[in-house]
């Protein structure tokens, strides 16, 4: 088992929750979600990766001949990278829009959104 994938992981989710943490820019804070969210297609990978595998495509070779990697993970991160950039196009409008009705993209300038 390797665990440099599963580091490097970490090491992108912290790096993200670190940018998040101290942003004062929330066109900022969306780049450091997206890179936080970037972590989970590091993750999904390592979780589905096999040493020597190859793709599942069954076409040319009998099933089970060949060890093959697992097509639901690979399904899965292809969602995430899908539902990731929707979220992140969705929060830069929300911005976009803050930034109109407000003049500033300063979260502590917010005073309105104070509860």
């Amino acid at each position: 088992m390797h665990v440099l994938p599963y580091l490097v992981a970490a090491y992108v989710f912290l790096i993200g929750c670190y940018g998040l943490a101290t942003s004062r820019n929330l066109i900022h804070a969306v780049g450091c979600l997206a890179v936080c969210q970037s972590a989970t297609y590091v993750l999904l990978l390592a979780v589905g990766y096999r040493d020597g595998a190859t793709a599942p495509v069954f076409s040319d070779i009998a099933p089970g001949s060949r060890p093959v990697v697992d097509p639901v993970v690979q399904a899965l991160t292809l969602t995430d990278v899908v539902v990731g950039a929707t979220v992140t196009a969705l929060l830069l409008a929300l911005t976009v829009q803050i930034s109109k009705r407000h003049g500033t993209v300063d979260p502590d300038e917010l005073r309105e959104l104070r509860g």
